[in-house]
């Protein structure tokens, strides 16, 4: 069949459930902006339907723009959004923290946000050039630079959260390209395990079991060091078992030695040479997560608060523009990171479940347009949107309820934000796209 589909063949099931997410977001972050008189406090969801507006534009034109013209430029684009993170870097403006927006006056763009899909794009291009040649290391590690490069400038202004989404994106789009599956695995356990080591000895400050004399080992850096080697001196001997007798369980040992040694040893270094890695905020925020009661005045008063929210809502809500939570004002960053406690306190749920259902919606139709995409190309970018779609979702959602830590991630299509709205309108734009040209091949 080569047939190329209508002007109005575009996937109906996906643009209903993005723009009832997007009307949505108007509406909470439009009572975010209230008080309990009705009074507006905040001019942010005007903010958001201009965005929105513009935004259904720029999914209406990624909906027809050939996506083959983005492999063809995808370096390009890739190169320039580099450069404006790195001029963020430099005269970017603080916001929250973080140096991670561009802009004059009231108006900006985060362009770490924007980085996001050009990675995609341009990781997407390699990946179809290299073809099986990903299973080789050299060329799998190429692949991990691509991301590595903006995740390096989004942690210097520093937004961890933000840099966190390279990691699923390069997993799920390496992952469709064929990768081994042992080399994700590494790279998972390793970010596990360095993560777990690099906040260890915070942990024994707030847990008395982490400060018992077996834990020294992961809290001491010498010790952790001496430890490395003996791991190492296992890892040695397990793969000269390997090699004479080619049994599988010396190779698995092997493999966890080298996981645990690599990132045992550069914690080790990192704690003698006196760098911390993380910012005392993020350490803070990982070990509020076990237990926010430990600063519920402070770091985990955010969460505390929010499943709060979340729990009072009940079956049907308070109401719109009614909780308490949100309307007292208790939620912090009620517009933003924390609006689905809102909706849960609001609507109850009822409005959670729907919120819940549009997104599954949403995934589930794109995984079946990237499954029967037309070529490689737009397989891997698929893939890679829909990773990055699911990531946010699972992460925003789970953190305002406990169940993951806090990383200041928004909940894309929801979330007070232009350039976060505007990067999630141009990915379901591709999408479309992709579905628009099924019959092209």
């Amino acid at each position: 069949m080569n047939k190329r589909g209508s002007l109005f063949s575009l996937d109906l099931p996906i643009l209903i459930s993005v723009f009832a997410l997007v009307v949505i977001g108007i509406l909470f972050i439009y009572s975010s902006n209230t008080d309990t008189a009705g009074n507006m406090v905040k001019d942010e969801f005007i903010r958001q339907i201009v965005w929105a507006v513009i935004g259904m534009g720029v999914l209406v034109f990624f909906s027809f723009f050939n996506y083959l013209n983005f492999r063809d430029y995808a370096w390009i684009i890739y190169i320039v959004v580099m450069v404006m993170l790195l001029v963020t870097l430099i005269i970017g403006r603080d916001v929250n923290g973080a140096r991670s927006w561009l802009g004059i006056g009231g108006v900006g763009v985060q362009p770490s946000e924007f980085a996001k899909l050009a990675t995609i794009l341009f990781l997407g291009f390699y990946l179809d050039r290299v073809g099986q040649r990903i299973r080789n290391l050299p060329h799998f590690l190429l692949a991990f630079l691509i991301c590595l490069a903006p995740i390096f400038m989004v942690l210097l202004q520093p937004d961890m959260g933000t840099a966190l989404v390279f990691i699923p994106i390069f997993i799920v789009m390496t992952w469709t390209a064929g990768t081994k599956r042992r080399y994700l695995v590494f790279l998972v356990s390793f970010g596990f395990l360095f993560l777990l080591f690099l906040i260890m000895p915070e942990l024994a400050k707030y847990f008395p079991v982490f400060a018992d004399t077996a834990f020294q080992v992961f809290t001491v850096p010498r010790y952790l060091l001496i430890f490395s080697f003996v791991v190492l001196g296992i890892g040695i001997l397990s793969y000269l078992g390997y090699f004479f007798f080619r049994a599988a369980y010396y190779y698995w040992i092997t493999f966890g030695s080298a996981i645990f040694f690599s990132s045992s040893i550069i914690v080790g270094l990192m704690r003698i040479i006196g760098i911390k890695g993380l910012q005392a905020y993020q350490i803070k925020r990982l070990i509020i997560f076990l237990n926010p009661y430990i600063d519920a005045q402070k770091e985990g008063y955010n969460i505390i608060q929010s499943i709060t929210a979340v729990g009072s809502g009940g079956f049907f809500g308070k109401g719109f523009r009614s909780g308490t939570q949100s309307q007292l004002k208790y939620l912090p960053m009620q517009s933003n990171d924390f609006i689905f406690p809102i909706i849960a306190e609001e609507w109850g749920l009822v409005g959670a479940t729907i919120v819940l259902l549009l997104f599954t919606v949403l995934l589930y139709r794109s995984l079946k347009i990237v499954r029967n995409s037309p070529d490689r190309y737009a397989q891997l970018i698929g893939a890679g949107i829909v990773g990055m779609i699911f990531y946010h979702c699972v992460i925003n959602i789970g953190m305002t309820m406990g169940l993951m830590p806090i990383t200041g991630i928004p909940l894309i299509f929801i979330s007070y934000g232009g350039s976060s709205l505007l990067t999630g309108l141009m990915c379901i734009g591709i999408i479309l796209n992709i579905y628009f040209r099924r019959y092209s091949a």
